[in-house]
């Protein structure tokens, strides 16, 4: 029946839209730290993306806008801008879940906050200092590892839209924020890649980045799972192997992306003729941002 109804949705895709920044609100008093409440640990490995998600994203905003600069063809030019608009609203959106989710309960993210500051400032940010052509080469490579986490974020953004963790007691209201991020995702899931093609990132290249990328973003997500369990008083502070043992019941049980899916998003980009368009359906997604709460009671 989802295929089926899939292949309706695809029928009916209206391609590429104009991309935009929706205002959201999201009424976080009384939101549970567990919200899914059947599935502890599958809450906190979705939670550790607010831990990653606002400097990741601040990152790209500053590497796209660096890039804006170098870019002629006025229609890529203009869905950087919206892709811009659209990542700034998520990075300050998961943000406020940090101050008013996450340390209501007790969890205090600081360490862990600092530690993705460094990361995506330090390692990931720009370095001045050296000549053009260096500094030119260093926000190639940046806009590449955008692209290939992109390819992940639109990934996951399908997945959540689809998933049914209304089964498992899933927080309207935190359910309603990752699919409102989802749905941007994939809406916009084409354009990190449009811009790497455009700066002559090639299949080669490509290949390399999610090599490297993949396993180090999973690392930094069982990370951040890690350090929210071993902050969660109401939890008992597992090492890896038993809290991986976790993650995979969560899987088999459909809370989180399984590891074949997981491996099949990844190798899908090795693939000579892969495009990101592939991934999800731009109606879908532009169906759910027309009904999203958030977005609704805003307007409202």
């Amino acid at each position: 029946m989802l295929s089926a109804w899939r292949t309706r949705q695809e029928a009916t895709d209206p391609g590429e839209v104009a991309l935009r920044a929706r205002n959201v609100q999201f009424d976080w008093r009384d939101t549970p730290l567990h919200w899914m409440p059947a599935e502890p640990i599958a809450s906190h490995v979705i939670n550790a993306l607010n831990l990653l998600l606002p400097e990741g994203e601040r990152m790209f905003c500053l590497a796209f806008s660096e890039a804006l600069t170098l870019v002629r063809d006025e229609k890529l030019h203009e869905q950087m801008l919206g892709f811009i608009g659209q990542e700034s609203m998520h990075a300050e959106t998961h943000n406020g879940v940090l101050e008013q989710v996450l340390t209501t309960h007790g969890i205090d993210v600081e360490a862990y906050v600092r530690q993705m500051e460094y990361l995506f400032r330090n390692t990931l940010g720009p370095r001045p200092g050296g000549d053009a052509a260096a500094e030119f080469q260093t926000l190639v490579e940046r806009l590449g590892v955008i692209a290939t986490l992109e390819h992940f974020f639109a990934f996951l953004g399908d997945w959540v839209l689809n998933a049914d963790l209304e089964r498992f007691g899933a927080d309207p209201r935190v359910l309603d924020l990752f699919r409102w991020h989802g749905a941007e995702e994939v809406e916009h899931r084409h354009v990190a890649h449009d811009v790497a093609r455009y700066f002559d990132i090639g299949y080669l290249r490509r290949c390399a980045l999610m090599l490297m990328v993949f396993p180090i973003f999973l690392c930094l997500v069982g990370r951040g799972t890690k350090f929210l369990v071993h902050e969660d008083p109401s939890l008992p502070n597992m090492r890896y192997p038993r809290l991986l043992f976790r993650i995979f019941g969560a899987m088999w049980r459909g809370a989180l992306p399984g590891v074949p899916s997981l491996l099949w998003s990844a190798g899908s980009v090795l693939l000579p003729g892969y495009n990101p368009e592939s991934v999800g359906s731009t109606a879908q997604a532009v169906a759910y941002l027309a009904k999203s709460p958030a977005a609704q009671a805003l307007a409202s």
